[in-house]
């Protein structure tokens, strides 16, 4: 493997929901990815973006991070329900072949997937919660660092019960500063970790903090009626 190769996996909800954050998610996305491209050392995207209309469909797959374009309204159109069981399903499997077609020599030695989402699963038909749970851990075991991102409480739950670590899975508030810091947060995690500063992609008490602090600040910009 190649130490200082890193592959990023993301797997983006574009949904009807995510509507109302369709400009900060691209935003959010776009700053994540020119902070990840500053970072020293060899790095890789893969971009998933899901839907019931498109369960599955590929942005990007295994492009280094200086040829990744900005995300845009034209790119992420926000449509349909959320077969998110399929997606990260989908996601696993894809993600293990493209890894096993690589020589041994030619493989990263840090492999991160990212779902990102702002509701629950509510279309898939080729995957069972179960099936999801078992492959999760089995990834985990092959040192896969999964990070779960949700601004639905009952999704956090299913992702927890899921098999992702406790300290991957964070909510956000749905909102331009609910989203940014949520970006924000794993885009520090995960430079932490493919510098060697962390042993783990895994969210920090101050991360959560954080989010609050953005709370009270949206709270505090808001117009009285």
């Amino acid at each position: 493997m190649k130490n200082d190769y890193t592959h990023l996996s993301v797997i983006l909800d574009r949904t009807g929901s995510m509507e109302s954050i369709r400009d900060d998610t691209i935003g959010g996305f776009n700053a994540f990815m020119e902070e990840q491209k500053a970072e020293p050392g060899e790095a890789t995207l893969t971009l998933v973006q899901f839907d019931s209309q498109d369960p599955y469909e590929v942005i990007h797959r295994f492009r280094p991070l200086p040829e990744i374009p900005p995300l845009t309204r034209k790119t992420f159109v926000p449509r349909a329900s959320t077969p998110l069981l399929d997606a990260i399903g989908r996601g696993i499997n894809d993600l293990e072949q493209s890894l096993a077609a690589l020589a041994e020599t030619e493989r990263p030695a840090r492999v991160v997937m990212v779902i990102i989402t702002d509701g629950q699963e509510n279309a898939s038909r080729e995957f069972r919660k179960e099936q999801i749970e078992r492959m999760i851990r089995d990834r985990q075991a092959a040192d896969w660092q999964f990070v779960f991102l949700s601004a639905d409480l009952a999704a956090i739950g299913e992702a927890l019960t899921s098999g992702m670590a406790d300290a991957s899975v964070m909510g956000f508030d749905k909102t331009s500063l609910g989203t940014s810091a949520a970006f924000k947060s794993t885009s520090a995690r995960i430079k932490d970790y493919r510098a060697a500063r962390s042993g783990d992609v895994s969210f920090s008490e101050e991360d959560r903090s954080q989010h609050e602090i953005e709370r009270q600040r949206g709270k505090g910009k808001k117009k009285p009626h």
